[in-house]
């Protein structure tokens, strides 16, 4: 599967990055209890985990604070969130496939979700190609 990033127009031009940024922001829907999300997510091969806002877990039909709850951290104070796992369905490309994800209160509601190690990069091979501007996906060997 083959994805363009996504483009983030500047409202001014800067020397470093031009008249716009790019992303590795693909689509995604993710699939749950009683509903189904469609929903668009950052590639971030320094994630630990897939993360998403809560309330999307809540839309899906979870009770997401019954999930199995990890402390995490990052660019914050280290641990100064939680996440709460849930096992979903996730559909990229049309490919769907089961894996468990991390909800968190803790994290920007109107950002965008995270695909990280556990639940993506362990179940795609990801090609970045900054200068074609395409981010290709493969299902890894180990998933199959």
């Amino acid at each position: 599967m083959k994805f363009s990033y996504f483009k983030f127009p500047l409202s001014a031009r800067s020397e470093f990055f031009g008249s716009s940024i790019l992303k590795p922001i693909i689509p995604i829907e993710l699939v749950g209890e009683a509903d189904a999300f469609r929903y668009d997510a950052l590639i971030d091969s320094g994630a630990d985990f897939c993360i998403f806002d809560a309330t999307i877990g809540e839309t899906l039909g979870f009770d997401v604070r019954s999930g199995k709850v990890e402390r995490f951290g990052g660019i914050q104070e280290a641990y100064a969130s939680s996440a709460y796992f849930q096992e979903i369905t996730m559909v990229i490309g049309g490919w769907k496939y089961r894996t468990t994800v991390g909800f968190s209160y803790d994290i920007a509601r109107h950002g965008y979700g995270i695909l990280g190690q556990k639940g993506f990069f362990d179940i795609f091979t990801v090609k970045f190609n900054y200068s074609k501007e395409e981010i290709e996906l493969k299902e890894s060997m180990k998933s199959q």
